[in-house]
């Protein structure tokens, strides 16, 4: 992603990070069991290879491809915006004890690379398997759209190189993890094709999904749909006066049924958009972050389930 002043922050953050990372393990501090990601290191005992992922979507993938041949950790919580978080101490400790490393890469988890670059373990970046579609509006402008897993067709390219990532640190559960594999492609498949079926039915006019982030770029391409958004990456804040015309104009030209918005952004615009145009205002989709147990997509398939079923819903009304 281009530099930025927020990028400069992250790169300082970092640094400093390791320094302090370092002191404590020196010291013997128990940095490993503080850490800014989704739980308390595992028990001792539990001598599985490690498979360290930035953030819980990811995570989760990797989880139902290792099955229990792996402990697989997010370094981020449920709910945080990927894009703008800062390592913590901790994050390095973990990041030192992984036997893989895994990135989404394009540029949405760059804040990751200073901490790789000090370890030994496998880097393995799932987006490398995908072709990228590029932003060609704002800031961002000529780089990779990041969100690819937010299709099925590129979760199931993420899950192929999960699989034999993993089938390599653990070739003696090698034919467990491709069964756990082809399961879980079989399933993306299935909520593929109920996609695709779902928007070919829709009226030609309502083949639009209009959204706060630009984060289903792969998803529109994959199903038929066109997309229109606000702004292309959350980090770059509510969008532009021209943005916000342009998204207006769509919805008045298409009257498309619903606009949406992710659950980790701020709503505000896009209401203000629905309620000028008089159309409805969804803010459930799940992007960059699973929910909580409790919520509509506590794992990586309920989320594309979620996310499938609100955008068909909310564009046949």
């Amino acid at each position: 992603m281009p530099k930025s002043h927020r990028a400069g922050r992250r790169i300082i953050a970092v640094a400093g990070a390791w320094a302090l990372a370092s002191v404590a393990v020196l010291s013997g501090c128990a940095l490993a069991a503080g850490t800014g990601g989704s739980g308390a290191a595992a028990p001792a005992a539990d001598d599985r290879p490690l498979v360290l992922a930035t953030f819980t979507v990811i995570a989760d993938i990797a989880r139902v491809v290792a099955g229990d041949a792996a402990r697989v950790e997010s370094l981020t919580r449920v709910g945080v915006e990927v894009h703008d978080y800062e390592p913590t101490p901790g994050d390095l400790v973990r990041t030192e004890g992984a036997d893989l490393v895994v990135t989404n890469g394009m540029g949405i988890d760059d804040w990751l690379l200073t901490l790789v670059e000090r370890v030994d373990a496998p880097h393995l970046v799932l987006s490398d398997a995908v072709e990228p579609i590029q932003i060609d509006t704002g800031h961002y402008a000529g780089n990779p759209n990041a969100h690819a897993w937010v299709s099925p067709v590129g979760g199931a390219r993420y899950v192929e190189q999960l699989r034999a990532a993993i089938g390599e640190l653990v070739p003696e559960r090698r034919a467990e993890i491709d069964a756990n594999a082809q399961a879980l492609t079989a399933e993306l498949e299935r909520h593929g094709e109920r996609l695709r079926s779902g928007v070919a039915a829709l009226p030609p006019e309502h083949r639009v999904l209009v959204s706060c982030e630009g984060a289903f770029s792969y998803l529109a391409r994959d199903a038929g749909l066109a997309e229109a958004s606000l702004w292309p990456v959350n980090a770059g804040g509510q969008g532009t006066p021209q943005s916000i015309a342009e998204v207006a104009a769509v919805v008045e030209r298409t009257r498309v049924p619903t606009v949406f918005c992710e659950s980790t952004t701020h709503p505000g615009t896009q209401q203000q958009i629905a309620r000028t145009a008089g159309v409805r205002f969804d803010g459930s989709l799940h992007v960059d972050s699973l929910s909580s147990a409790d919520g509509p997509a506590p794992t990586y398939l309920a989320l594309l389930e979620h996310d499938v079923d609100a955008i068909l819903e909310g564009l046949s009304r």
